[in-house]
């Protein structure tokens, strides 16, 4: 028999990801006003970037920590984590990075030195409340002295699951706090031994929190009788590589338009559902290792995000490279049989993309199909018409 305690469900979790390559915080080490774990930040910069911390601690001198993380908290609450770490922050004529994700290719040891400077942290029991300070989280993990994940545990042999920790995230956890704000941590996780439901956006009672499950029998299954039925959690999803791969190529900042395609200001982080997470890694996994030829068939029901599968499955594609660092496809051809859904691929692929230009849309005659496939266009969509 397992011992489903809270505490020990926690200490669980927390000595999977230690023993994966985590380290362990404890409150003492976090600072509310900033959002971050000031001493994981610095180490981080200092060992990855030491030419730009020696360029920073010249203008400031003994005040270069308050100023850079002072600086580093400001475009946080402003720009949003999930931008950040893709795109570094900028602190007066320095340049820094807040993450280094893996290389598509093995061909340039310096990015693989970098790839592994990451620092990824666990933080039990986090007092992170400024109006209550007795108000704490049971998880959550930092990269780099940044804040990623929440997640609130339940133990059902107490009478509570993961539908009290969606309660409590609903009714006990503020979204105006700092840590909690919309954009800050990129999502939240209601856990149970059994099953797991997240959410990107604390919004008090209107908070919608979807399954994050595989769905077998009904429930997270995991077949190991020795281990909870949802550790699949820490021990997949939360590993390293795959931590890094979410924030990467997964969570995207959606703007939503009106009906007339204009912007309308309301943001909403996308993360993937299991299905599509992995759905889309089983794809690139064996296209990496049986390269091109192959076929596929994906199911999904209606209203379970096609669209987005297709999207992060195109945009995997592109920079996949095989084991010999030869990328396997030189173009992504995506190709519907209906006008609408080629326009609704071609906004969903669009909004995933990160760098400009890698995207090319066909709806013009078929010279402009020969012509994207000549020039050797990374991903295009286009009707079979």
């Amino acid at each position: 028999m397992i011992d489903t305690s809270e505490k020990n469900f926690e200490a669980t979790i927390e000595a999977s990801l230690l023993n994966s390559g985590y380290q362990r915080r404890s409150s003492k080490d976090y600072d509310r006003s900033l959002c971050l774990i000031p001493e994981d930040v610095l180490n981080f910069i200092q060992t990855s970037q030491p030419q730009e911390w020696q360029k920073i601690q010249t203008q400031y001198g003994d005040d270069a920590n308050t100023q850079l993380l002072k600086q580093l908290a400001e475009v946080i609450k402003n720009r949003g984590t999930l931008e950040v770490l893709r795109k570094g922050i900028k602190a007066n004529s320095c340049r820094f990075q807040l993450a280094y994700f893996q290389p598509p290719n093995s061909l340039n040891p310096e990015t693989q030195r970098l790839y592994q400077t990451n620092c990824f942290s666990v933080l039990r029991q986090l007092y992170y409340s400024q109006k209550n300070p007795l108000n704490s989280i049971d998880i959550v993990l930092f990269l780099n002295g940044l804040p990623i994940f929440t997640a609130e545990l339940k133990n059902p042999f107490t009478g509570q699951n993961f539908q009290q920790a969606i309660k409590q995230y609903q009714e006990d956890r503020d979204p105006r706090e700092p840590l909690l704000k919309f954009g800050v941590c990129l999502s939240h996780f209601a856990v149970d031994p059994d099953q797991v439901h997240v959410t990107t956006h604390l919004q008090g009672h209107e908070t919608l929190f979807l399954p994050f499950n595989p769905g077998k029998t009904g429930v997270a299954a995991n077949p190991d009788p020795t281990k909870f039925r949802s550790a699949y959690l820490w021990e997949q999803i939360w590993r390293q590589d795959s931590f890094l791969d979410l924030i990467q190529n997964f969570i995207t900042l959606k703007e939503e338009k009106d009906d007339k395609g204009r912007k309308t200001g309301v943001k909403r982080l996308i993360f993937p559902c299991y299905h599509q997470l992995d759905a889309v890694r089983r794809l690139l996994a064996d296209a990496k290792a049986e390269g091109t030829g192959k076929s596929y068939l994906i199911q999904h029901s209606a209203g379970s995000g096609k669209s987005n599968s297709i999207a992060w499955l195109a945009h995997g594609l592109v920079s996949l490279h095989d084991e010999h660092n030869t990328r396997v496809f030189d173009s992504i051809i995506v190709i519907t049989d209906r006008r609408i859904l080629d326009q609704q691929l071609q906004a969903t692929i669009r909004q995933f993309e990160q760098t400009s230009g890698v995207v090319e849309n066909i709806d013009k005659p078929s010279r402009q199909l020969k012509e994207a496939l000549e020039s050797g266009k990374n991903i295009f969509v286009t009707t079979q018409q």
